[in-house]
């Protein structure tokens, strides 16, 4: 069996959930191992995934109310130690200031475009895996 990668998904959107899940595909690039994905609509269920371990990836959508992907992302930052990579899904590309506040890894625009997506979660996932985490 092969190993695999956890990627954990923030959204209280189910849409935005499942277009992560299609973009990336079973294996975002044939370089990175599978991915299984944990689906979470709340800030409790994030928190508590990530205090179990076990996630190379956090991909958080910056629409969620009422605690946005962005500001998630800079509180897990601040107290998760290793935290892992995160992906931030924007609204606009103007917003790519507040991923960069958020101090995200990478950002994508919403809608999520599957080859724009699937390679930042790659490259995320590399990074994730060179350094043994």
């Amino acid at each position: 069996m092969q190993p695999t990668a956890t990627v954990l998904v923030y959204s209280d959107n189910a849409h935005t959930r499942e277009q992560v899940r299609l973009a990336a595909g079973r294996r975002p690039a044939a370089d990175v191992p599978p991915v299984e994905f944990l689906e979470c609509a709340t800030l409790p269920a994030v928190l508590e995934a990530l205090e179990r371990g076990g996630i190379d990836v956090c991909v958080l959508d910056g629409e969620t109310a009422p605690a946005g992907g962005m500001g998630v992302c800079r509180q897990i930052k601040d107290e998760i130690f290793r935290c892992p990579p995160v992906l931030v899904l924007i609204g606009r590309p103007q917003d790519a200031w507040l991923a960069t506040w958020s101090r995200a890894d990478a950002a994508v625009t919403l809608p999520v475009e599957p080859v724009e997506f699937a390679d930042s979660l790659a490259a995320l996932l590399r990074t994730r895996l060179s350094v043994g985490a």
